[in-house]
């Protein structure tokens, strides 16, 4: 009989990935949301799993369910999940899930502050063209992969690490759920103010994590960062084996990065100090993973980045628009150097959309101190709406300048007034970079690509 699971919020970006990978899978499944968004809308109606209305309904929850599945997204008070526990139903949350599914796999668990998503990536990349069979956990959506997660009988997964909240039940980091045979930490940097207050709170969630790591397991770490480099070290007594890592030689040629291995010269698609690094760490994870050098680096100069990874929009021969995921302090200043740094006769117009809670929080803002300094125009977009509905107050421009400290930062707040100004910028030898975990009110970016495309 198959096994039946509902989902609790199944509209989110995992949850409805999961949802779709149960239902490959064979599992019969169900679920409910009070607002459900495209692509998730779509790829649930085309599964059979949409729900035929929005809202919660505790008649969905009964006894023959072998399980709840909860995302973050609902709340502790949940009509359904109340009744999920009085009918004393199992709830998971979907790390927890993930775990359940996995437990006699060998574990890949990908931690940092950032490069989770681009180090996941490259060695899923590397396994799938290495013809090795695999499950994953990743929060993008990837090409040549039709979801975010796969669960199958594979005999090994790789996860990304997402170090926010578990559920409403759980208020823990999720990649405690996971019991790593093998952790990559990237990098630490002050993330997702609103859980962790202090610094030293949120860097206590990573030791404990490497903490975890079992005798005989592996622990790869990035030596360039001091703090995950302290934390490695801390562990040179376990009976684990460690392997520290920092990027990959190479060098740019007429803005192409090209890796220097083995007396081999290799083009690849990215580039930065921050992808070399994902890189060297995603080579560390194959290796322990049985592939070899060689293999990687055929199959790595084909990958082309994750989504919203310094992802391009537009291009002609002197002119990029870019499109990257940075929010967080370090992941902005790493975004804006590595491009500025790739091409460096090019002007760079950078523009940030505050979106976080701890990016539009004022008490948080002299992190981003700097970020901006490679950019020559530096520009910040914040939609009042997105800042009344986290319950914060409007940063004004003189303390976005002292944050950012930078005098001649630009801030907009209308959407239209910055998609006027980018459009009525020159982009010869100039590239834009757009950076957000948002997504700019879903600006039309039509005639900008026209016009780099086209560099009129």
């Amino acid at each position: 009989m198959k096994k039946q699971y509902h989902f609790i919020a199944i509209g989110g970006a995992v949850m409805h990935n999961l949802a779709l990978s149960m239902v490959a899978k064979g599992y019969k499944v169900s679920g409910s949301d009070d607002e459900i968004y495209e692509p998730s809308k779509s790829r649930l109606l085309q599964a059979g799993i949409l729900p035929n209305e929005k809202g919660w309904f505790p008649k969905k929850i009964h006894a023959d369910l072998d399980g709840i599945i909860l995302g973050m997204h609902a709340r502790i008070d949940n009509p359904e999940l109340v009744r999920a526990k009085e009918l004393g139903i199992p709830v998971y949350s979907f790390p927890e899930f993930i775990y359940n599914q996995s437990k006699d796999k060998t574990r890949v668990v990908i931690s940092g502050s950032h490069g989770k998503t681009s180090i996941t990536s490259m060695i899923l990349h590397v396994l799938k063209n290495e013809g090795l069979d695999f499950d994953y956990l990743v929060g993008a959506q990837l090409d040549g992969f039709d979801l975010m997660v796969k669960l199958s009988d594979a005999p090994i997964i790789i996860i990304e690490g997402d170090e926010y909240l578990t559920s409403p039940l759980d208020r823990r980091p999720k990649f405690f759920h996971y019991h790593h045979d093998i952790l990559l930490m990237s990098g630490i940097a002050w993330d997702h103010f609103n859980v962790f207050p202090t610094f030293e709170k949120y860097v206590e969630q990573f030791e404990k994590l490497a903490e975890m790591t079992a005798k005989g397991g592996t622990f790869i770490y990035c030596e360039k960062d001091p703090i995950v480099k302290k934390i490695g070290e801390s562990h040179k007594e376990a009976a684990i084996k460690l392997i520290p890592y920092e990027a990959h030689p190479s060098k740019i040629v007429d803005g192409k990065t090209i890796l220097l291995a083995d007396q081999m010269e290799l083009p690849i698609h990215i580039f930065g100090d921050h992808n070399l690094q994902n890189l060297q760490g995603a080579i560390h994870v194959c290796e322990s993973l049985g592939v070899k050098n060689a293999a990687f680096y055929k199959h790595i100069q084909t990958f082309k980045g994750a989504a919203k990874r310094q992802e391009i929009l537009a291009e002609s021969s002197d002119a990029v628009l870019y499109r990257d995921f940075a929010h967080a302090p370090s992941k902005l200043k790493a975004t804006v150097n590595a491009v500025k740094n790739q091409f460096p006769n090019r002007k760079l117009i950078a523009v940030q959309e505050l979106h976080t809670y701890s990016s539009l929080n004022k008490e948080f803002i002299h992190n981003y101190a700097h970020t901006f300094d490679q950019a020559d125009i530096a520009i910040i977009y914040l939609n009042p709406k997105a800042v009344s509905l986290k319950k914060l107050e409007l940063m004004d421009e003189n303390t976005l300048k002292a944050g950012f400290q930078r005098h001649d930062l630009l801030v907009f707040t209308q959407i239209d007034q910055l998609k006027s100004f980018l459009e009525q910028q020159n982009y010869q030898d100039t590239n834009l970079l757009l950076m957000s975990s948002g997504n700019y009110d879903d600006m039309d970016l039509s005639i900008l690509k026209n016009k780099i495309n086209k560099n009129l």
